[in-house]
């Protein structure tokens, strides 16, 4: 142990323990991602009915919301446990070159999550009532 340097707890441990664990799905789910994106697109260009096409939609942004979340999980994890309850630490961290990769990559994702909800979704089919 190194002297005046204070121990993680347990708490910032688990966390860690469960961001790298997410982490290290990434690959997974931005592969995910890409294949929503894919049977999205090609809904889109064979003119399907909006009925499929949203639910299509919906699966991209899940999928988009679960690689982000990975993508931050990694970079929470690149700073290491020490960096969940020391500002001081976490923001030195921050500049790293791997940190900064996995900020971009998480970043790159949000923008294109919001892009998406902002301007991909069709509309909703209508709810038909009974009269």
């Amino acid at each position: 142990m190194i002297r005046g340097r204070s121990q993680v707890s347990a708490a910032a441990e688990a966390e860690y323990a469960a961001d790298v664990a997410l982490a290290s799905r990434f690959e997974e789910l931005l592969a995910r991602a890409r294949n929503a994106e894919q049977a999205y697109r090609a809904a889109q260009a064979a003119a399907k009915p909006v009925s499929v096409q949203y639910s299509l939609a919906r699966e991209l942004d899940a999928a988009l919301t679960d690689a982000m979340r990975a993508a931050y999980a990694a970079q929470r994890a690149e700073i290491g446990p020490r960096g969940y309850e020391d500002r001081i630490y976490r923001r030195k961290a921050m500049a790293r070159p791997a940190v900064h990769a996995w900020t971009d990559e998480a970043e790159r994702l949000l923008t294109m999550r919001e892009a998406h909800r902002l301007t991909g979704f069709p509309p909703a089919a209508p709810i038909e009532v009974a009269s």
